[in-house]
């Protein structure tokens, strides 16, 4: 569990110092991190790479499709490598 919380802290301390370009990516990661918590009780990066990816493969509009693309790699670029 205290992985998780670490995870979700991360997370929002990032999208926290990000600056305005980011913002609606931010908005998306919250949005999500908000739902995961929800049903969960808890967020992972993976969690909210694979919400953002079900939106991808959802989504019509291409401004917002740029938008989760955006947050994707910005999570992505966060999240550490798994150790093997």
């Amino acid at each position: 569990m205290q992985q998780e919380i670490s995870t979700e802290s991360q997370i929002s301390e990032y999208f926290k110092m990000s600056d305005d370009l980011h913002l609606s990516e931010a908005e998306v990661v919250r949005l999500a991190m908000a739902q995961i918590t929800a049903q969960k009780g808890f967020v992972t990066n993976k969690d909210v790479i694979f919400y953002l990816l079900q939106k991808l493969e959802s989504e019509n509009d291409v401004v917002q499709l740029d938008i989760y693309r955006n947050a994707l790699e910005l999570v992505v670029q966060r999240t550490p490598d798994d150790q093997i």
